[in-house]
This record gives C-alpha cells, sequence and structure tokens, in this order.
C-alpha cells in the first residue's frame, strides 16, 4: 500500500513503540488528532526492514529537530544522533511520551 501524506503535529502530538499483541510490535504517531502506525512488513525480512526504516527515522527526525530549534542542540562532536528527550510535567525528569 502506498499513500503520501503531507501533516503537522498537534499541540498533544507524540511518537511511542506499542505492542499491538506481543508478536507485532509498531511505531505509532499520535498526531493529534490523527494516528500513524507503522508494522513490520508482511515480507521476509520485514522486520529487517523496519528496524532500518526507524533508524533512519530516528537519524533524520534529530536533523529536523536541530534544524528547527538549533538552541537547544547539546554540544556534541557527534551530529544528528538522537538525542531529544520528551519531558512531560508529571514525569520529574523520567523520559516520557505517550502512555
Amino acid at each position: 500500500m502506498s499513500f503520501n501524506v503531507t501533516c503537522t503535529p498537534g499541540k498533544d502530538a507524540a511518537a511511542g513503540f506499542v505492542e499491538i499483541t506481543s508478536e507485532l510490535p509498531a511505531l505509532v504517531m499520535y498526531l493529534d488528532p490523527v494516528n500513524l502506525a507503522i508494522q513490520i512488513p508482511p515480507f521476509p525480512g520485514g522486520d529487517r526492514a523496519l528496524a532500518r526504516f526507524c533508524r533512519e527515522l530516528s537519524r533524520e527526525a534529530a536533523r529536523l529537530a536541530a534544524a528547527v530549534d538549533p538552541d537547544s542542540e547539546p554540544a556534541s562532536g557527534r551530529p544528528y544522533e538522537p538525542r531529544h528527550r520528551l519531558f512531560t510535567s508529571d514525569d520529574n525528569g523520567v523520559q516520557g511520551g505517550q502512555s
């Protein structure tokens, strides 16, 4: 299945790892109000393809975050690595997100 979509995250947007079943993990983007789940592709090696995609997504998302909010970037010699923590007001410094 293929489709193209352009969206903007709402104020309550989040992303998270979920287990739809014990054998079916997924990456879910809660875009507020739309949700998008990315699951393991149904072909041999689909788990590796999804892992590769998630790593690329992580790297490119870090690059985008650095471009749109460069003042929040920590001093590091390693560019474009995931290093953005999402804190909520009630998690007392523990990395958080959608529960």
